[in-house]
């Protein structure tokens, strides 16, 4: 009979010191230097987040960070769709793709882009593909050749490249979900995709944290990255516009027009007759995306993360299926208190 093998007490921390090691050699000298002068916590899928320009922010986002805000270049057609992690954004990029290109790919056409390519391969995070990943510039070359450039981002309004903010006429269309289905949505998604080498946080212990802004994953506090869009929407709504998750599940036909409008590509009279919106409602619906076999296989790009993981229940409400009443009553009062003064709110 064989034996079995003896874990030693050190052999989980040999592994988590490799898994530190490995994302920190991801990074430029410049990012390396700059993570050693930065307040860090524990952080769900990598070894440590760090407290970069008012955020939580992971090494792999930091590498391409530093040349998204000191190179890009935005033109006025360009398209970004903000957001934080499971809040949306998979729907938001697939809409907002869907309708700025409904004249080049029909979206009734069989041969549609959305039916073989992952949202996030289409429209690509800045900080995470497009300048986190120097292998990936071919790919996402060839495939901007739309009219109008869109792309992702889970940074907060303040960490935007210049020329996004200020210099361009760009449209920004942020989304975000209430905090009690983000953090469950957030806790359930990273604990599927995180390395077997770094330790399982509990629901709980998670809960503290995230309650406190320091998230074990990237870009919190929460309550401040909707407030830099939130109140950018307020002073330039014609600059940003502000969605909520649980407003487009409600009616997503009259929040299609309004992203359309925005973008300045309203639907025509024939087109809604034509029934338009309900292709392309229906081709990026949660029931359409997550059957497609793009979506139950391959990996998003670097980080091997599967398409799969991006598709769970896309439910409002679902938290009552895993907050304690006491958690409950201690996000309301939080997030009451955050968002105090704003006018914005969740029910």
């Amino acid at each position: 009979m064989a034996s079995t093998p003896h874990v030693t007490e050190n052999q989980p921390k040999a592994r988590a010191g490799q898994q530190e090691a490995k994302e920190e050699d991801m990074l430029s000298e410049e990012g390396k230097e700059l993570i050693q002068t930065l307040p860090r916590e524990k952080g769900w899928i990598t070894s440590y987040i760090y407290l970069y320009q008012g955020c939580w922010i992971s090494p792999n986002a930091i590498k391409g960070i530093i040349p998204f805000q000191k190179q890009f270049q935005a033109k006025d057609s360009d398209i970004v769709v903000p957001s934080l992690p499971k809040s949306g954004t998979t729907w938001l990029k697939a809409l907002t793709f869907a309708i700025v290109n409904r004249h080049q790919y029909l979206p009734s056409s069989n041969d549609h882009p959305l039916l073989t390519y992952n949202p996030h391969h289409i429209v690509p995070f800045f900080e995470l593909a497009v300048y986190g990943n120097s292998t990936n510039q071919s790919s996402f070359t060839s495939l901007m050749t739309t009219k109008r450039r869109i792309f992702g981002t889970h940074l907060m309004f303040p960490s935007l490249a210049k020329s996004i903010k200020e210099n361009s006429k760009c449209k920004i269309i942020y989304i975000c979900r209430n905090p009690f289905d983000n953090f469950v949505s957030l806790w359930i998604f990273f604990n599927k995709v995180k390395p077997e080498s770094l330790p399982k946080f509990t629901l709980e212990e998670d809960f503290e944290r995230f309650s406190k802004g320091i998230i074990s994953t990237p870009y919190g506090p929460i309550w401040d990255h909707m407030l830099s869009y939130w109140n950018e929407s307020i002073a330039r709504p014609d600059k940003v516009l502000f969605l909520k998750y649980e407003d487009l599940k409600k009616d997503i036909d009259f929040h299609a027009k309004k992203v359309a409008e925005f973008l300045g590509c309203p639907f025509s009279e024939e087109e809604v007759s034509g029934g338009v919106i309900e292709n392309i409602v229906k081709l990026c619906s949660f029931e359409k995306m997550k059957e497609l076999e793009v979506n139950k296989s391959g990996t998003v790009d670097r980080f091997n993360i599967e398409n799969k993981h991006f598709f769970r229940k896309a439910q409002v409400g679902d938290w009552v299926n895993h907050l304690s009443h006491s958690m409950i009553e201690k996000l309301s009062k939080i997030t009451q208190e955050k968002l105090s003064g704003s006018s914005l709110s969740f029910s």
